[in-house]
């Protein structure tokens, strides 16, 4: 009598191909080196039935558009969620709750950014293999240490859809100095639009009235960069 195949519930991160496990791509290479995605799956653990657990990883950052959603999302909400429920809502809003309290406890030690190279270094890991365009901005203090970094639109980000006072909704409540707009071209080619050099003037004129320093805009396209700052590009407005 033959035996029926076994289904198969759930997909855990042994299941996927070695080349692609985001544990022992952390344990060779760093946890600086994964994606946001490859770290939620390793928060994770474990897919569901016909999705993977990166596949679940992904689909939890598009639903909440990104970490910064995820983390102000209620345990009820995220414990809802197909496949969460409550052990991985916990495991996930205590690594949350983790990640502010090192914040707090030591804020010398959050990400500097002095340079455009910087802060293209801190977010092009991911940014520049997403297949959605992104807005997100770096908040940053008087010293220009990163106090966080909100994703503002996800979608076709021009100027006919940016309301600029969304951008500046997060730093005035963090009481930020200054910030950075970046944003990906899903294309991989970088090159500044017409459109790109419009929003920037009017996030830069915007900045000024709010006393929010505006220090760049950083177009992030396949593992390269534009810096818009260092090309003169919408940073020349001048105040009337």
């Amino acid at each position: 009598m033959s035996q029926e195949p076994q289904t198969v519930d759930h997909y855990t991160i042994q299941d996927l191909l070695e080349s692609e496990r985001p544990r022992e791509r952390l344990a060779q290479r760093g946890a600086s080196a994964l994606s946001t995605t490859e770290l939620l799956a390793i928060l994770l653990r474990t897919g569901i039935k016909g999705q993977n657990v990166l596949d679940m990883a992904r689909r939890l950052l598009s639903d909440y558009r990104g970490l910064a959603g995820l983390a102000q999302a209620s345990f009820g909400e995220l414990a809802r969620e197909k496949g969460m429920g409550t052990a991985k809502t916990a495991q996930l809003q205590a690594a949350f709750e983790l990640g502010r309290r090192l914040l707090v406890a030591a804020p010398d030690e959050r990400p500097q950014v002095m340079s455009p190279a910087d802060a293209a270094n801190l977010v092009m890991p991911e940014m520049s293999l997403l297949q959605q365009e992104q807005l997100r901005t770096l908040l940053l203090d008087t010293k220009h240490h990163v106090l966080a970094s909100p994703t503002v639109y996800v979608g076709n980000v021009n100027t006919s859809v940016i309301r600029v006072a969304e951008l500046f909704r997060e730093a005035v409540k963090l009481n930020c100095a200054a910030l950075i707009v970046v944003h990906n071209h899903p294309s991989g080619d970088p090159t500044p639009s017409p459109e790109d050099v419009k929003i920037t003037e009017q996030i830069v004129q915007a900045g000024r009235l709010l006393d929010i320093e505006v220090l760049d805009h950083l177009v992030i396209g396949r593992q390269r960069y534009v810096s818009l700052k260092e090309r003169g590009l919408g940073f020349s407005v001048k105040t009337s």
